[in-house]
Order: C-alpha cells, then sequence, then structure tokens
C-alpha cells in the first residue's frame, strides 16, 4: 500500500483534498479577521447594543462543538458541502479571533487615542490609522496560532460530504481496508497535515521572535 500511495494518481487524489481544505481554511480566515474584528470593535469602543449582542454571539459559539455548527449549516442552509462548511467555519472562528482581537485592542496605550483625539481626529480615523494597525502587529502570533487551529478543524467538514483531505483520505480507506493500508493512509493525511500546520508555526515563531527584538 505504502508504494501504491506513491502512484502519482493517489497522490493527485490526495493533492486535491488538500486544496479543498486551503479553500476552506482560506475564505473562513479571512471572514474571521474581519468579522472578528467588527466585534472586537464594539468591545472597545463600547457600543451599548452591539456589545451585547457580541458577548452573547461570542458565548454561544465558544460553547458550542465546532462538528456541530458544520452539521447545522449543511443541513440547515441551502449551500454545497464546501461553502456550508466555510459558513460554519467562519461563525466559529469568529468568536475566537474577536477575543484575540480584543486582547490586542486593549493592550494599546490609552495616551495615544487621547492624543489624536486632541488633534481632532475622528473615532473613525483613530480606529484606522492607529488603534488596528498597531493591534494587528501585536497579535500576529496568537493569530497564526489560530490559523492552524482553522486548518485542523477543517478536517470536520467531511462529516457531511466534502471531499477535503481528511475525506479523501476516508475515500481511499474505503478502497484499501486492510489494518496496514487504512495506517499508510493515515499516515499520508496527518504528514500533509504536519508539513502545512508546521510551515505556518515556524512563520509565527519567527514573528514573535522578530516582534520580542523589535520590542527590546
Amino acid at each position: 500500500m505504502i508504494s501504491a500511495l506513491l502512484d502519482y494518481s493517489l497522490i493527485s487524489f490526495l493533492l486535491e483534498g488538500l486544496a479543498v481544505t486551503l479553500k476552506i481554511s482560506f475564505f473562513s480566515i479571512i471572514f474571521s479577521v474581519i468579522f472578528g474584528t467588527l466585534i472586537g470593535l464594539t468591545f472597545y469602543l463600547k457600543i451599548p447594543v452591539l456589545k451585547q449582542l457580541s458577548i452573547l454571539y461570542v458565548d454561544i459559539v465558544r460553547n458550542v462543538p465546532c462538528l456541530l455548527l458544520v452539521l447545522t449549516a449543511r443541513f440547515m442552509t441551502p449551500l454545497p458541502p464546501t461553502y456550508s462548511g466555510i459558513l460554519a467555519m467562519t461563525v466559529f472562528t469568529t468568536a475566537i479571533m474577536s477575543e484575540i482581537i480584543r486582547s490586542g485592542l486593549n493592550s494599546l496605550p490609552k495616551g495615544q487615542i487621547e492624543a489624536a483625539q486632541s488633534q481632532g481626529m475622528s473615532t473613525l480615523q483613530i480606529v484606522w490609522h492607529i488603534v488596528l494597525p498597531q493591534a494587528y502587529r501585536n497579535i500576529i502570533p496568537p493569530m497564526m496560532s489560530q490559523f492552524t487551529t482553522v486548518i485542523k478543524d477543517s478536517s470536520f467538514v467531511w462529516a457531511v460530504g466534502t471531499e477535503e483531505l481528511t475525506g479523501k483520505g476516508m475515500i481511499l480507506i474505503g478502497k484499501y481496508g486492510s489494518t496496514a493500508q487504512v495506517f499508510a493512509i493515515f499516515g499520508a493525511v496527518a504528514i500533509l497535515y504536519f508539513l502545512l500546520n508546521y510551515s505556518l508555526s515556524v512563520l509565527a515563531r519567527w514573528q514573535h521572535n522578530k516582534m520580542s527584538v523589535r520590542s527590546y
């Protein structure tokens, strides 16, 4: 079976699944950063009604299994499997990302905000030109760590018929059923996940070290 996995068609089959995994992860990350930023700002700016709704959203989503959101998005929306997976992962990751972004916003010195206000800058100008750039720079390491989590959690979508990397592996297991063959397939899938996530981890550590040197 190991030699069979070296066959180009099987490798290509798994890489097709990896491409779907990357698609789901990429769009989930992009959308969750956007929505997470908006939610984080409702906390930072202390917008009364929106802040309470944001607290409710974060508390609910963070205490619900990601798999349940995947099942809900697949069977309660008309979206096809891949897009329902993106929706579920976005909803789940947005709650976590908003907390990361909120911590970055809260880490900023208040003096800069007061100085900007004294110069006549509007709230929108302060947020766009001063607050967000610094907050994003401070939270790059935890954001990168969350990105690896998104990639790993995207494997849940195979449960609703999405042929991402894990789903492709399960299809191969249906074809090659012996213990050794199953071990080889899972090993190949694990290696692909490892290479992808380890690369992001190395990038996160590099960015963290770079920031530490700069702050020193």
